[in-house]
């Protein structure tokens, strides 16, 4: 038998809808902890559920199996079954007119979201932004719940609880806040010249309030705060120690945002963007799109494996197993939270 292996500080992606035996080769790599899935790796519930078994069986040991999936523009799979889920910035609007609602539909939402990844065996989603919403970020635009940090942090609870009751851990971005500035950190390098206590006051205060018991796990923003650190936050021990660890006592996961993005390059090739984040404190690391990339890092990366870390990840994988897609369908509660959704935002 095959010795179990702990997961590692490295969370890669697959190109298609089943796995090549290159892939099933670099999932066996001691470094590796987890896989994304995109679009691409979508076909119908059916195969989805058939490429998450092979992942899990491909590598002895606890894996995550990942997704950026939160609705509106930033939702995965929508097709063959697949709830298309409002954006976060309509349960904002919907707020501004009836909250105690808008958290009960944010809810269900929640629900929705978790239940439907978790039928197919995707274990965690990148979600909820908890970004403000200040008009002018092209990248987070309807990502964002709200302007006012109280609101984002209500319905973020709320889409939180619903995720929990289907088992789904949450993850909170883009600490401390990417709402501010218009660049896109995919395709270039933000820079937001306000100072930390304006950011502490605003946009930080979401990710305070809910903390690591709602919020499992926080990804940092690739962008720059000159007055705080020169580095970007998600390479920065002044963000990520001095700030989130120890200022606001955070003790959950913390991931990097992919280190293939341009924001990122400020810290060299791939290698060293991946030291950088670690040597931060960051927990574990995404490349994403780019499996040459993948392999020059698991090849020249030299840590071991944090057992703190590890144990952060291992909370954020179910413990019990979830029904399955055609049960699902059938669930009364499932059936019932989709009929609430199309009710509020059919009105």
């Amino acid at each position: 038998m095959m010795k179990k292996l702990q997961p590692g500080p490295v969370l890669i992606d697959v190109q298609g809808t089943q796995l090549t035996k290159e892939e099933k080769k670099r999932l066996k790599h001691p470094l590796v902890g987890g896989v994304i899935l995109f679009s691409r790796n979508y076909e119908n519930p059916e195969q989805l559920r058939h490429l998450t078994k092979q992942i899990k069986k491909a590598r002895s040991g606890p894996l995550l199996i990942a997704v950026d999936h939160e609705g509106g523009r930033v939702q995965r799979f929508k097709d063959k079954g697949f709830t298309h889920l409002p954006s976060m910035q309509l349960l904002g609007e919907y707020w501004n007119r009836n909250p105690l609602w808008a958290m009960r539909v944010s809810t269900e939402i929640g629900y929705i979201l978790a239940a439907e990844l978790r039928s197919c065996g995707v274990d965690f989603t990148f979600a909820p932004v908890l970004d403000l919403d200040y008009g002018v970020s092209t990248v987070i635009g309807t990502r964002s719940f709200h302007r006012d940090p109280k609101v984002v942090a209500m319905l973020a609870r709320a889409v939180i609880q619903g995720m929990s009751l289907a088992g789904m851990a949450a993850c909170g971005k883009h600490f401390p806040g990417h709402g501010f500035i218009d660049v896109d950190s995919h395709i270039d390098i933000p820079v937001d010249e306000r100072d930390l206590e304006t950011i502490l006051q605003e946009d930080v205060m979401p990710f305070e309030w809910l903390g690591d018991m709602l919020l499992p796990a926080i990804m940092p923003a690739h962008v720059i705060y000159p007055k705080v650190d020169a580095k970007n936050a998600g390479f920065s021990k002044v963000w990520i120690q001095d700030i989130l660890r120890e200022r606001l006592n955070y003790q959950g996961m913390i991931f990097s945002d992919d280190l293939t993005m341009e924001g990122a390059s400020v810290a060299g090739n791939i290698t060293d963007r991946a030291k950088a984040a670690l040597t931060a404190g960051c927990d574990m690391v995404l490349v994403c799109n780019r499996p040459d990339l993948a392999d020059q890092l698991l090849a020249e990366l030299d840590v071991k494996v944090n057992p703190l870390s590890v144990r952060r990840l291992l909370r954020l994988i179910p413990e019990k197993k979830f029904s399955s897609w055609d049960k699902l369908q059938k669930n009364s509660r499932y059936q019932y939270a989709r009929s609430f959704q199309t009710q509020i935002f059919s009105s």
